[in-house]
């Protein structure tokens, strides 16, 4: 089975600011390209840090409000320190979180998830920036087509890695939905075919009404 990676759905063109970039300029850069943050890199290349549109709101966050109606509010010394950077270098959230672009869309989203990022810079095995790539991006895996996916199931998930005639059943997808219908040989194969359905690319669910000929999941009683 074949999962899309990283290094297929990030976009290679990458906004990026050297640590010397100034506050005006970085937001002129997010605002004219459409974009949430850039990536600082350094004389080579590498990523050292990530300056997003809170990054830059901090600035006004930290501000008194003229009106004296609302209180002082309290920033930790890191926070109070980077509202009031003035270039990438003092803006940015450092370390950054990066990807490589064989990983699969499993690997990101998971990393994505316990970090609580919505974009990763994507990274070559030199630490060099070839992408970003952004959880918009890794949803696009759920826009395949169905008949795409109902052909995985067929051909990679049933005839190549369970040795499964896939005309013995009735696979349908609808939407990302997959409703699986016959009978395999054994019992034991009824869970593995519906957890392979479920890790293709693409599929949100799966309904399985599958049966089987022969139970090889009991253990003869050697007393008998």
């Amino acid at each position: 089975m074949r999962h899309r990676i990283v290094g297929e759905l990030m976009t290679s063109a990458v906004v990026h600011v050297p640590p010397g970039t100034g506050f005006k300029e970085i937001a002129r850069l997010l605002a004219e390209h459409d974009i949430t943050s850039v990536p600082v890199l350094d004389h080579e290349d590498r990523p050292i840090g990530l300056v997003s549109e809170a990054d830059l709101l901090l600035n006004e966050a930290a501000q008194e409000d003229p009106a004296g109606l609302l209180l002082t509010p309290h920033l930790e010394p890191r926070e109070r320190a980077r509202s009031r950077a003035t270039t990438a270098a003092g803006l940015m959230t450092s370390p950054v979180v990066c990807a490589r672009p064989e990983w699969t869309v499993v690997e990101a989203v998971r990393l994505m998830q316990g970090k609580r990022l919505k974009r990763l810079p994507v990274v070559d095995e030199a630490g060099r920036l070839v992408g970003i790539v952004s959880s918009s991006d890794l949803l696009r895996v759920f826009l395949r087509h169905d008949r795409a996916i109902r052909e995985e199931i067929r051909r990679d998930v049933l005839r190549n890695t369970l040795d499964i005639d896939p005309d013995t059943l009735d696979v349908q997808v609808h939407d990302g939905l997959v409703t699986l219908v016959g009978t395999v040989e054994h019992r034991g194969q009824v869970p593995m075919v519906e957890r392979l359905c479920r890790s293709v690319d693409g599929v949100i669910g799966v309904t399985s009404h599958l049966g089987h000929r022969t139970d090889d999941t009991v253990v003869p009683d050697p007393t008998r």
